[in-house]
Formats: C-alpha cells, structure tokens, sequence
C-alpha cells in the first residue's frame, strides 16, 4: 500500500494498493499539492487528474499519460517527462502546466501539442525532439533550453524568454514570436547542409541580437521592429520576408537575395555584406 500525502500538511490523498507506482492507473484524482518527489511514475496514467501545485521534483514520468492533467504551479524542476503524452490534436485535451517550474526537466520527445503552458520556468530544459505544435509557452521561460530538432509550428511564445536557445534544425512555421527575448539564440544547423524552419513565423519587436540564422529558411516571417544586431543571417532565404524598422547594425547578410525583402526604415547602414537592390527606398 502506497499513500500519497499533501506536501505540506502530510494529510493522505489517497491510498494505492501497490508495492510501486511505475505503470499506475492515477487517473481522475484529486492530488493538488501532492508529495511525489523523487517518485518513480514511469508509465503511470494520470489523465484527468489534478495535481495543482504538486512536487514532483526530480521525478521519473518517462512516458506517463497527462492528457487533460493540471499540473498548475506544480513543482518538475529535473523530473524526467522525456516521452510523456501530454498532448492532443484537440486543445481541450491537452495538458496544463502553466506557472509550472521545470527547469532542468527532460522534456525530449514529449508530445506537448496544443498544451498550456504559460508563465513556466523551462530554463536549461531538454525539449530535443520534443512535439510542441500550437503549444501555448506564451511568458514561459525557455532560457538555455536545448530543443535541436523540435518541432514548434504554430507555436505561442509571445514575451517568452529564449535567449541563448539551442533551436537547430527546429520547425518554428507561423509560431508566435512577437517581443520575445531571443539574444544569443541558434537557429543554425548540427548538421552539414541542414536548416531551421521559420517560415511565416514572427518576430515583430523580438530581441535577436547575437543570434545565429545561417540558412535559415525564413520565407514570409516578419521581423518588424525588431532587434537584429548582429544577427548572422548568412545564407538565409529571406524571401518575403519584413525587416520594416529592424535594427541590423552589424547583421551579416552573406549571400542573402534582398530583392523581394521588405525593408524601409530599416537601420542598414551598418549591416554587413548587404547587397542592396538599387530600388530600395526609405532606407536609415
């Protein structure tokens, strides 16, 4: 027999007649506030459950079932989540983790699709192979994750915090960038000949300064206004694209075609390698 008990009242929530919870069967329980740290859940169902500021600290989920499961405010720092289902096609069933605290949590290959996940604090996380497609981080702190190879389409990362990022060979099509704090981020490639996806995403008033897009396919996305200062945008496609009022004071753009670019009022005067086309106007 197994009691589960409130972290700070030491109350029991509810007796499991089990010699270990790996693999079990949780769901539809009230758990808010729950002591579960250090606890290995591995496999565990807890679909529908609630576990509203719960400490899960340093816990085993690897694979665990979270669809429809408030974790609201619970505590994941270094919980391993790598694998959970969390998310669904259908936003309604999707996971909630807002105000969460996961910092160092192992997020790879998570299925997050369409989960909330606002306000959180994912700082150095593992999101690497990790389904993040119309995920809400909107205000989440996403600082030093590595997510090489996630998939963010259609994403909400407004305000979010994504400086010094690893998102290498990323899928970040149409997702929602606007005045989030990307300084130092990398969205290069890990891979020879490889690229990061940004199609139609954007950036507008986003901070970008130091970051890394070589060959970044960047069709259509709109960095208006936003800070580009020293960006390395060498060999990026940028057809399409809107640099209207962007600061690209020391943004290089090696081999970059600028002719179907949108660019007034864009600080280029100290871009570098910039081949404007003669009929651009309106340029600082």
């Amino acid at each position: 027999m197994i009691d589960i008990k409130h972290k700070d009242t030491g109350e029991v929530l509810v007796s499991i007649d089990a010699d270990s919870l790996v693999g079990a069967d949780l769901r539809d329980m009230r758990l808010n506030g729950a002591d579960l740290a250090g606890q290995d859940l591995s496999g565990a169902n807890l679909e529908f459950s609630d576990l509203l500021g719960a400490d899960l600290s340093g816990a085993n989920l690897t694979g665990a079932r979270l669809l429809s499961t408030h974790l609201n405010d619970a505590d994941l720092t270094d919980a391993d989540l790598s694998r959970v289902r969390a998310g669904s096609d259908r936003p309604a069933l999707a996971g909630v983790l807002s105000g969460a605290r996961l910092s160092g949590a192992n997020l790879g290959g998570a299925d997050l699709r369409n989960a909330e996940i606002r306000g959180a604090n994912l700082k150095q996380a593992n999101l690497t192979c990790a389904d993040m497609r119309g995920t809400d981080f909107s205000g989440s702190n996403l600082c030093h994750v590595s997510a090489a190879r996630a998939l963010f389409i259609q994403a909400k990362l407004r305000e979010a915090n994504l400086c010094g990022a690893d998102l290498r060979d990323c899928h970040l099509n149409d997702a929602n960038l606007v005045r989030a704090s990307m300084h130092d981020a990398d969205l290069g490639s890990a891979r020879p000949g490889g690229f990061t996806v940004v199609n139609l995403a954007s950036f507008e008033g986003a901070d970008l300064r130091n970051a890394r897009f070589q060959n970044v396919s960047a069709q259509d996305a709109n960095f208006r206004n936003a800070n580009l200062t020293n960006v390395d945008f060498s060999g990026a496609v940028l057809g399409g694209a809107i640099l209207r009022g962007a600061n690209v004071a020391g943004a290089n753009f090696q081999d970059v075609e600028l002719a179907s670019v949108t660019m007034e009022f864009a600080n280029f005067s100290k871009a570098l390698n910039a081949s404007i086309p003669s009929y651009k106007k309106h340029l600082r």
